[in-house]
């Protein structure tokens, strides 16, 4: 057994990175014939990526998958710990299979991801949640076969690594689609914001190797895949682990110049995000022109408490960069009520808000994660919820208002679209633009994976309505 730690998932050394190329053993090989599998996902695109190599594990040792949990025999939670909120939706449903374990003693519950690797969360599986056959973390989803051969029904079986990290390739992957695809460029993150807990879940940046990269996009491409994102905790740090005169910059150029007709990238910290960057996101247009640039707050004062080792005049310039590529989308994080914050910080980040006019932002209530330094600032806060709901509140209504505005502009204008499946509005299609817009259209299943003109006829805050241009 071995529990995670977090003095451990702490350190930090110049230890060279190992390259491990992934090898089914042949013990597990056809454990899961017969037997199906169900997986929950929570969080960010990295957990999304990581639920398509736990498929392509599974059905690599005979699983098939089941929609429907509750005849699944096994069942696993792909977890997030970057705010309460993923932990609460965990928690329950390991709540639920609880009692669904009590109707169906024989199925296997393991969980994975950032959850994981904490050890609180560990600590209150092994006391409260003794149901769980095992738990696996971020740094080896590969020993799920093992996990699931070595399977016991009497003790909890936990096998996650507190360490740096290694790059294991080859690890089988099934894809959500053909034509859309995640691929990993980074791993880790040593930026170490106050408030973040992923640099202990995740371990440190560590870059894979740009022949890796370029052969995957170029098999996807082969397969008839038209999108690919560039996947990374921090993908504006690629390379620099390698000590090789190549950066993500570099890796953009590259991977532009496979063709391959759509490219994009998440997530940027605006540290590392250098002019050739901006450069080559305005020279290819096959990289499109979106960029996830998080702020997280407008107030000097708080970004420097948060660790973010930069102001908002240096993102402001950044910004005005970007800005001068044609037609380019920009979207950002905040976080209201990080601890001290005060109404002048809050009127700062409005203020931020006011001149940058995102397309779109996700923000929420700081969520304080045991372990970081921000938590502790946490136990001494004395600003009321209230306050902090009220601040979220006026915030969403003032980016709502923007967004509104920005997709008003695209008002009797034609956008090419990558049609993703079927909208929630019935009888309709959606899509996104090349500046990451959503679109919903009347149109049929045989358009989905294809590129198509979409004249824009109405805007909403969140969507776009459009039409089929013949």
């Amino acid at each position: 057994m071995n529990l995670p730690n977090l003095d451990k998932a702490r350190k930090r050394s110049n230890e060279k990175v190992q390259i491990v190329n992934y090898n089914l053993d042949d013990l597990y090989k056809n454990i899961g014939q017969n037997l199906t599998y169900f997986i929950k996902t929570y969080g960010c695109q990295m957990n999304e990526h990581d639920t398509e190599n736990i498929e392509g594990l599974l059905e690599s040792i005979g699983f098939t998958k089941n929609n429907e949990m509750e005849k699944a025999d096994v069942i696993i939670l792909n977890t997030c710990s970057i705010r309460e909120n993923a932990h609460n939706k965990a928690f329950g449903m390991l709540g639920r299979l609880k009692h669904l374990k009590e109707e169906r003693p024989n199925i296997i519950v393991g969980l994975c991801g950032c959850m994981a690797q904490e050890e609180v969360v560990v600590n209150e599986i092994l006391k409260k949640y003794q149901h769980v056959n095992f738990i696996f973390g971020t740094h080896n989803l590969y020993d799920l076969p093992r996990l699931i051969y070595e399977n016991t029904k009497n003790k909890t079986n936990v096998c996650v690594y507190s360490i740096e990290g290694n790059v294991v390739e080859n690890i089988p992957v099934k894809r959500s689609n053909n034509f859309k695809a995640y691929v990993n460029i980074i791993y880790g993150c040593d930026k170490f914001c106050t408030y973040c807990i992923v640099p202990y879940t995740r371990g440190k940046q560590r870059s894979r190797k740009i022949e890796d990269i370029l052969d995957e996009v170029n098999e996807l491409k082969k397969n008839g895949c038209v999108e690919v994102t560039l996947l990374g905790q921090n993908v504006n740090a690629y390379g620099k682990d390698l000590n090789l005169d190549y950066d993500l910059a570099d890796l953009l150029e590259s991977v532009a110049k496979t063709n391959i007709p759509r490219i994009r990238f998440i997530t940027s910290h605006p540290w590392d995000f250098t002019d050739r960057m901006v450069e080559v996101i305005a020279k290819y247009p096959n990289i499109m022109k979106y960029v996830h640039l998080p702020i997280q707050s407008g107030s000097n004062r708080i970004l420097k408490l948060m660790g973010r080792r930069y102001t908002k005049e240096d993102y402001k310039k950044l910004f005005n960069k970007l800005k001068k590529i044609p037609d380019i989308a920009i979207t950002t994080d905040i976080i209201v009520g990080f601890p001290g914050e005060s109404n002048d910080d809050f009127l700062d980040t409005l203020d931020i808000v006011n001149y940058c006019k995102y397309d779109g932002a996700y923000t929420f209530i700081y969520s304080p994660r045991i372990g970081t330094p921000a938590a502790k600032l946490y136990e001494k806060d004395t600003l009321d919820e209230k306050e902090k709901e009220q601040r979220l509140y006026q915030l969403n209504e003032l980016i709502n208002n923007y967004s509104l505005a920005s997709n008003q502009r695209m008002l009797n204008k034609v956008y090419k679209i990558l049609v993703e499946g079927e909208s929630n509005k019935e009888g309709m299609m959606f899509g996104y633009t090349e500046s990451n817009k959503l679109v919903n259209f009347k149109g049929n299943r045989d358009l989905i994976g294809k590129i198509i003109d979409v004249k824009i006829i109405d805007a909403k805050s969140f969507s776009l309505d459009g039409e089929l241009v013949e």
